[in-house]
């Protein structure tokens, strides 16, 4: 008995179901990539808040009791500090759109297009 050549049909249905089960696989791939980078940059912004709060933390005691030392008392020089923080909250409430979620969203944009540019490139230069 012969054995019987698949049919033009049933080869590419086996061709396409194997297309597709490798772009999922890349898809998936694609996905697992760009989501560790984000976490790494995620929790790498995490330590550089933590650390700055700190510093910002003993520099605004050390400028408390510097002001404090200027007018002598400790209410004043720790009552400039906390002015100076509530401008900055203020200014920081009031620029929020334009500074802070465009900088974001245009951050997690590029994290997760930056590759796909460089595949082009790579791909235009074959």
């Amino acid at each position: 008995m012969e054995q019987e050549e698949p049919s033009f049909f049933e080869e590419s249905r086996q061709h396409l179901e194997g297309y597709l089960q490798d772009r999922l696989l890349l898809l998936k791939l694609q996905t697992a990539e760009k989501t560790a980078r984000v976490a790494g940059l995620l929790f790498t912004g995490i330590v550089l808040a933590l650390l700055s709060f700190f510093v910002l933390l003993f520099l605004s005691i050390m400028g408390g009791y510097f002001f404090a030392s200027l007018t002598g008392s400790l209410y004043i020089g720790f009552g400039i500090i906390a002015v100076f923080y509530l401008l900055l909250l203020v200014l920081v409430i009031i620029y929020r759109k334009v500074l802070i979620e465009k900088w974001v969203g245009n951050t997690i944009v590029k994290i997760f297009f930056e590759k796909e540019k460089e595949e082009n490139k790579d791909a235009s230069n074959n």
